[in-house]
């Protein structure tokens, strides 16, 4: 399904810096979609449209991402294999979620989903002495808790792509004992994968603007790539600021749109 409606040079030129910069922020802190959403609205798209399209536009940038931050995937190739049918249910439902029910009553859910994995990250040392260190618990539980983030971040991204990012690393990072580096090569990962459900089903059954897509998804390969550069290079302090700072953005900017 979709539609090939013409944009116009202005139109073009908007939605390729939103496709750029939403590929950088999503290789560094999740968010991106924040950009690319309401520049799709912008341009006169009916909301649902908007955000199939949006899903489908800021896919491929994961993929560079994860291209970008490859060296931090090392050694967690058995972890991967095990949480990638998490991820792929997960990101299914999300799917059907949005393609059979009303957007209204998630779209009040979205936001206080945003602003509580930001604050998840900023007091995950104290969250992590209510629940467990990772070395501390048992290796079952620790593979129920990571399983139970992958899928509900996945039920969220393929839903509503906006700040999977930042829910990603706030679970991952609660339940893995791993550099936030790692963790986020691992969200690039997921990220791709989610993107992958939502691109096969999206552009079957959804409404999707496909000359929107062909105008952004190209700019988020580019912003993806040099985004997941730029996060490898930052220290941890930094790379959770920034994170955490974008979520609690994202989050408000989703809620104030809801109300």
């Amino acid at each position: 399904m979709g539609e090939w409606d013409a944009v116009t040079l202005a139109e073009a030129v908007l939605l390729l810096v939103a496709g750029l910069g939403a590929g950088t922020v999503n290789a560094i802190a999740g968010g991106g979609s924040l950009l690319t959403f309401p520049a799709m609205l912008a341009i006169g798209m009916p909301p649902v449209a908007a955000n199939v399209s949006n899903a489908l536009a800021v896919a491929p940038g994961y993929g560079a991402s994860v291209l970008g931050s490859r060296a931090d995937l090392i050694g967690q190739g058995r972890r991967i294999l095990r949480v990638i049918p998490t991820a792929l249910l997960g990101a299914l439902g999300g799917c059907l979620l949005l393609l059979n029910t009303p957007r209204r009553v998630f779209d009040l859910v979205v936001p206080f989903l945003v602003i509580g994995a930001a604050l998840t990250l900023a007091g995950q040392t104290r969250l992590r002495a209510l629940v467990g260190h990772p070395q501390q618990v048992s290796p079952r539980r620790a593979t129920i808790m990571l399983h139970t983030a992958v899928f509900l971040c996945a039920l969220y991204g393929g839903y509503f792509n906006a700040a999977l990012g930042v829910l990603l690393v706030a679970g991952l990072a609660l339940v893995l004992d791993e550099t936030l580096a790692r963790v986020s090569a691992l969200k690039n990962l997921l990220s791709a994968l989610i993107g992958v459900v939502t691109i096969a089903v999206y552009s079957i059954f959804g409404p999707v603007n496909w000359a929107a897509v062909a105008v952004i998804a190209p700019a988020t390969i580019v912003g993806g790539y040099l985004g997941a550069r730029v996060a490898r290079r930052l220290p941890a302090a930094a790379l959770r600021a920034v994170i955490v700072a974008f979520g609690l953005t994202v989050g408000t900017v989703l809620l104030v749109r809801a109300l």
